[in-house]
């Protein structure tokens, strides 16, 4: 295809589309309640009384350092395991997917929700606890695998960047119903946290019983030679009278190109021809990891609890941060499209620096003086609404647009394994993070905030000069967008003069 080429095919928003988007997009259900419910449970003191009374009691005497209460390892062992989980069962995934599509990858990820919520609500041990955590961890690992792609291979180019943001609303939806949950559940004296983790079981039978009702998409059924299915497949979700014969002849072209090279996927992200691919496939879950998303998605609790909110009041905070994210994610996805991934990154990344800078010199000038545990009401609320503000850049830029970015840059033969080493990598990071954030805190104090603020700043640089525009372009199409860009066209051209010479 030319460089400059429009790319465009026929068909519209179609009831099929629609409602096989939304399936998939319902799989962040799980997760986004996963991530909300933790955050919530490690600091309720009826869960804190079975599995970790010494918290408890350091709580109580823990006036020499107001940042210190919640340095815990075993307790952070319980948040971080699901991410190493994840981030194992997302390379798997991506081979499982090759062999048997991305709708029954996302089946298998249901049932991994399903036997791990019952677990954890049944928990009598800590590593019970942690055994149900692991195997949410493998059922995030496999959905968010395979979700983000079926979205973007089943929407239309001109709304993909909004139907993949659907996979991120429910993930927010679902932290905001589990910080709704622990509200309600807190007050609840000794099995309070059990009914909190217990109803993860909803949305993971929604997912399970949503993945039967759904067909593979157009393009893993041609992966796996299925074409008469993908024919059929292709023209529902596009609509009964629409001609789907020059996106089906793209899309079987770029899976034989693929089918070629099947089993050289990884080593082809390491030639110059995938270098742009490569690189934005490492930095994106990284920066994405550093831009202090821990402090909101996992541990607002503890955060506000340690500026002095009560129990019931640092739930009822999250729950304002979670309804934020929400707000901010449901309005970029009805922009993404118009005003492009770009500006969205560059608006979100200078506004989450400022306010990260705020959170940071109120902490240091408020909390922590003169053996105070606590930092008087009036900064206590300005944090909150700080940390509303940060939120909602965060929502409106890189907590929303990862997901789009990692589900569309890649071509055919790379995208399974790109995005399982993306996943894995940010799985990865997560748990790390997860593990050492108390302890992060009980040191840098204030200044964790800085810490996170300095990678925002240097993500913020490479996405103006290293990232160029998606939005509208069909997925088969993309690697002319790489040949267009002032730096990543060296390596996109001379792997194809490579190739030609090497034909020749």
């Amino acid at each position: 295809m030319a460089g400059g080429q429009e790319h465009s095919y026929s068909g519209g928003l179609t009831a099929s589309v629609v409602a096989i988007c939304l399936m998939a997009a319902s799989c962040g259900l799980v997760y986004g309640y996963q991530v909300g419910v933790a955050g919530g449970v490690t600091q309720m003191e009826s869960f804190l009384k079975m599995f970790f009374p010494e918290v408890l009691n350091g709580m109580k005497s823990a006036k020499h350092d107001a940042y210190c209460k919640y340095n815990n390892q075993l307790l952070t062992a319980f948040t971080s395991s699901m991410y190493i989980a994840s981030s194992l069962s997302s390379l798997v995934a991506s081979r499982v997917t090759r062999r048997v599509g991305r709708q029954a990858v996302m089946l298998i990820g249901g049932i991994l929700f399903l036997i791990g919520s019952v677990i954890n609500a049944a928990a009598v041990s800590i590593a019970m606890l942690i055994m149900g955590q692991m195997l949410l961890g493998f059922g995030v690992g496999f959905t968010t695998q395979a979700a983000p792609l079926y979205i973007a291979e089943t929407s239309p180019a001109r709304w993909r960047g909004a139907f993949t943001m659907g996979y991120h609303i429910f993930v927010c939806t679902g932290s905001v119903v589990a910080t709704l949950v622990n509200y309600l559940t807190n007050p609840i004296p000794d099995w309070g946290w059990r009914i909190s983790l217990g109803i993860a079981a909803v949305p993971a039978s929604i997912v399970t019983v949503g993945a039967l009702f759904v067909t593979d998409s157009p393009s893993s059924l041609v992966f796996r030679g299925k074409m008469d299915k993908a024919r059929t497949s292709l023209q529902s979700i596009r609509g009964s009278g629409v001609n789907i014969e020059a996106e089906f002849k793209d899309m079987v072209s770029a899976v034989e190109a693929a089918s070629r090279n099947e089993e050289g996927a990884f080593k082809r992200l390491g030639s110059k021809g995938y270098r742009a691919c490569s690189v934005m496939m490492v930095a994106i879950p990284v920066f994405f990891q550093l831009t202090g998303m821990i402090v909101v998605f996992v541990f607002a609790p503890v955060l506000f609890r340690t500026v002095g909110f009560n129990s019931q009041k640092a739930i009822l905070g999250s729950a304002i941060i979670y309804l934020v994210t929400l707000f901010a994610v449901v309005i970029s996805t009805f922009v993404v499209d118009r005003f492009g991934r770009r500006f969205l990154f560059l608006v979100g990344g200078i506004s989450m620096m400022l306010f990260q800078v705020l959170v940071s010199w109120i902490l240091a000038e408020h909390l922590g003086k003169h053996n105070a545990v606590t930092m008087t009401r009036n900064y206590a609320v300005a944090v909150l609404v700080l940390m509303c503000l940060y939120t909602f850049s965060l929502g409106l830029s890189w907590d929303s647009l990862k997901w789009v970015i990692l589900s569309e840059i890649h071509p055919m033969d790379t995208r399974s394994v790109g995005q399982a080493v993306s996943m894995s990598i940010s799985f990865v990071i997560s748990f790390v993070q997860a593990q050492v954030f108390t302890t992060l805190l009980c040191h840098l104090k204030f200044g964790i905030f800085i810490f996170f603020a300095g990678w925002v700043l240097a993500m913020t640089a490479f996405i103006a000069i290293f990232l160029p525009e998606t939005k509208g372009v069909p997925l088969e199409a993309m690697q002319v967008v790489w040949a267009q860009h002032w730096y990543w066209r060296r390596f996109v051209v001379q792997d194809a003069k490579n190739e030609l010479d090497s034909s020749g």
